[in-house]
């Protein structure tokens, strides 16, 4: 008889599951029944281990806030915070675009079986006591922003209050570029993004030729990185 599995093990393989089923599918896809039968096991054991599916849901969530923060961390850090804002940008929007169906429940835009992820508000401080892989990922932002404003770049703000500016902007780009407004493949990252970050920088308090320099910086980089990946010559 092969050992019974741990509850653990059959709990992480609960939420993987979970996740292909809305990769592949969508939210709807997720449902007690088909998930129990791609692990399988019973439909008991997601209320064994989660309590209901809107435990399941906000355990996908913060999965997915797991992976993107472990993606951000990727993009590094060099002397110009400024270009690694733009890095982070273009790392972001390769990550949701790779997994869209899965970040659309990250961040709550889709609700399966009815079910939103629970969500805090990382710009106070109460919710970021709240939030934990969620406030990761909004860290890298965060110090990217913190970055800049001590090296003169932006001007002295809550730097908080100043990456939520920076990651709304990123993030509708994104979820307006995942619906196909803004053209095939990955036109809309020199059109739209950059010049959209630019414009932000500036407002910011950076200078239109500084903000450019470093968003070139920031494409030759990612340039050079996609090449070395073996991914050709992704903009």
């Amino acid at each position: 008889m092969s050992p019974k599995p741990r509850a653990s093990d059959v709990k992480a393989r609960l939420v993987e599951a979970a996740i292909r089923l809305i990769d592949d599918g969508g939210p709807e896809a997720l449902q007690a029944r088909k998930l129990a039968a791609e692990v399988g096991v019973s439909t008991m054991a997601v209320y064994t281990h989660f309590g209901g599916m809107a435990a399941l849901v906000d355990e996908v969530a913060r999965v997915g806030f797991l992976r993107l923060s472990e993606r951000l961390a990727e993009a590094g850090e060099t002397d110009d915070p400024v270009a690694d804002i733009f890095t982070m940008a273009r790392t972001y929007r390769q990550a949701v675009a790779e997994q869209p169906q899965l970040f659309a429940v990250t961040f709550g835009q889709t609700a399966p079986g009815g079910k939103r992820a629970t969500l805090s508000d990382l710009t106070t401080a109460e919710g970021r006591e709240a939030a934990q892989e969620g406030l990761e990922a909004f860290s890298h932002i965060v110090r990217a922003t913190e970055r800049a404003i001590r090296a003169g770049r932006f001007r002295p703000a809550d730097e908080y209050q100043a990456a939520a500016q920076l990651w709304s902007a990123l993030h509708g780009f994104v979820t307006l570029e995942a619906s196909g407004h803004f053209g095939p493949g990955e036109q809309g990252i020199d059109h739209i993004l950059v010049p959209l970050g630019i414009t932000l920088a500036v407002g910011l308090g950076d200078t239109v030729e500084r903000a450019g320099r470093s968003a070139e910086a920031a494409k030759a980089a990612w340039r050079a990185k996609t090449r070395n990946a073996g991914q050709g010559d992704n903009e």
